[in-house]
């Protein structure tokens, strides 16, 4: 049961993230080139329509960022144990698509290709250990409410 557990959190996690990759390229009409709701069916087609666009890889780069964070949370937040290290297999897959992205498709900046390694497995972290800390505090809560009521 608990493998199913996980395999449905790091599936949550990783949709998180990608509708919040997608919302955050359709935030900007201006980048919108696509008719369907999201980019990544004609995804070499968008990337060379922002090819010379610095400021949209930057985008991408905190959208992703902040897709993985809220990813590696809901991925956290659904495991029963080890909560981080799931959250960090959200940074790692996200990090696999992004190495794949920069491999299949040229249209990608300098800054962006060795940014990436940089976003993905922090942003991951820093999800899981936002749950963590939650989940210490409410057990240090019930700890000392216990401790008092006696």
């Amino acid at each position: 049961m608990s493998f199913l557990r996980n395999t449905f959190a790091v599936l949550v996690g990783l949709l998180i993230a990608g509708l919040i990759i997608t919302l955050g390229i359709r935030a900007f009409p201006r980048w919108v080139t696509f008719d369907s709701f999201a980019p990544f069916e004609h995804w070499g087609i968008f990337l060379q329509s922002v090819q010379k666009d610095d400021a949209f890889f930057g985008f991408l780069l905190f959208v992703s960022g902040l897709g993985t964070t809220v990813g590696g949370v809901a991925t956290a937040l659904i495991v029963k144990y080890a909560k981080v290290a799931y959250a960090i297999l959200i940074g790692f897959i996200m990090l696999f698509l992004a190495m794949l992205d920069v491999i299949i498709y040229p249209y990608h900046p300098t800054f962006y290709k060795i940014s990436v390694f940089l976003v993905f497995f922090p942003f991951s972290w820093i999800g899981g250990k936002i749950v963590e800390i939650i989940y210490e505090r409410n057990r240090k809560k019930i700890i000392s409410n216990k401790v008092n009521n006696r």
